[in-house]
């Protein structure tokens, strides 16, 4: 009996992690829709759930690899290993959320990879991870997706500004808005595709652990379903914190570069889902953002808040791996029921005060696509360029008058 209600808190955690997945990838498909007004906010929330849902059922190469390949469990068993799942799970959720809650795009599929190599790690030591697998399947996809969709977003975007550059801005505003929304959908499927096959393998590697299913079993239809559903849902929600810094905080996006950006990352997406790799869809879009601004010479990228999102990038696994540890370590102290009791208690704790937290600087489809408002300090030190440059443009105006007064005053002394 305690194995079955510890597998039943881990699938509803599963899914609660598959919500926080889909309201903080929402940006990655949306973004620069919503930036460029080419959708509005609730319409492009619920055009990108619906397609997040469809693409969950369009393959499971994704979800073989996560069961696989990162983490030996082989050696674990039963309750155990279902608490190990639960307390990656954990970890990862508390770190999706804690960045929604900075509006910082980082990513779930790093954050999940994390805890569950981290509470490994408590559990069964460093032997327990497959380093090999970490390297091919999330290090070297991590360091190289983000330079490759930012490079084809940079030639997409150089392109499409060379053919298009006879149109005037309103016309190339309304002809690229429909490019534009087919590009976030192909994303959104694309999405659905790669990261709800991510809690299909948690679920299964935990139904395995049960005894519910053998490891050379298909995937249950009611998993492709639950998950397809907790993602869907999760991006219908919006989330907006993330949603306003991709698209309004790191570049501000035209319709040109919103479509290329769109298409580059859809194309990455698509193709690291094929192959099975569990690619970061954040890094991708982010990528591509990135270098869509960097194709235009009249785009200012703002690189304090590239610098931001870069850094939790870099500490999303290791902080999401200590999480998953910690979680471990604090389930152990209780034994396996009431430890996964105590940990989903924490979470939900946790979770609420972040929620809370963010009630006090509310940010939602009424004020997502605000312009972006500076730091102050950041702010200041671009007034005082200004007034520096007017300063220097008045003292330049003002020799040659001076001058000229000079000499006029010695002609008139030499009269």
């Amino acid at each position: 009996m305690p194995e079955v209600a510890i597998l039943v808190i881990v699938v509803v955690v599963a899914l609660a992690f598959d919500f926080t997945n889909g309201f903080h990838d929402t940006a990655n498909a949306m973004a620069p829709s919503v930036a460029t007004g080419a959708l509005k906010p609730k319409p492009a929330v619920a055009l990108s759930a619906s397609l997040n849902l469809v693409g969950a059922f369009l393959s499971v190469e994704v979800a073989r690899t996560v069961g696989s390949g990162i983490v030996d469990l082989t050696g674990v068993e039963g309750e155990q290993l279902m608490v190990i799942v639960l307390c990656g799970l954990t970890g990862a959720i508390v770190w999706n959320v804690l960045t929604w809650l900075f509006g910082l795009p980082s990513s779930s599929s790093h954050a999940l990879f994390g805890g569950l190599i981290g509470a490994t790690i408590a559990a069964l030591g460093v032997s327990g991870v497959l380093w090999g697998g970490v390297t091919q399947k999330i290090l070297i996809p991590a360091l190289f997706a983000p330079v490759i969709a930012g490079a084809v977003a940079f030639v997409g975007t150089w392109l499409v500004h060379r053919v298009t550059r006879t149109l005037s801005e309103r016309a190339a505003k309304g002809s690229f808005r429909w490019g534009q929304i087919g590009a976030a959908s192909l994303m959104s499927l694309a999405h659905g595709t790669n990261d709800a096959q991510k809690t299909m393998g948690v679920i299964f590697l935990a139904l395995v652990a049960h005894g519910s299913l053998d490891s050379s079993a298909d995937m249950p239809l009611w998993v492709r379903i639950a998950c397809a559903l907790a993602i869907a849902l999760g991006t219908y929600t919006g989330g907006w914190r993330v949603i306003r810094t991709l698209g309004k905080g790191i570049v501000d996006i035209s319709p040109r570069q919103g479509m290329s950006a769109d298409f580059s990352s859809a194309s990455i997406i698509l193709t690291s889902s094929h192959l099975g790799l569990p690619l970061s869809t954040t890094h991708v879009a982010s990528g591509s953002v990135i270098g869509s601004g960097l194709a235009r010479d009249d785009v200012k990228v703002r690189w304090a808040i590239a610098r931001r999102m870069l850094i939790a990038w870099l500490i999303t696994l290791p902080a999401a791996g200590a999480m998953g540890a910690v979680c471990l370590l604090i389930a152990g102290l209780f034994g396996h029921f009431w430890g996964a009791v105590v940990v989903t208690a924490i979470l939900v704790i946790a979770c609420t005060v972040m929620w809370l937290r963010s009630r006090l600087s509310p940010i939602g489809h009424h004020n997502v696509t605000d312009e972006w408002e500076q730091p102050k300090a950041e702010r200041k030190r671009e007034i005082d360029r200004e007034l520096s440059a007017v300063a220097s443009g008045v003292a330049s105006v003002s020799r040659p008058r001076k001058r000229k007064k000079r000499a006029a005053k010695g002609r008139k002394r030499g009269m």
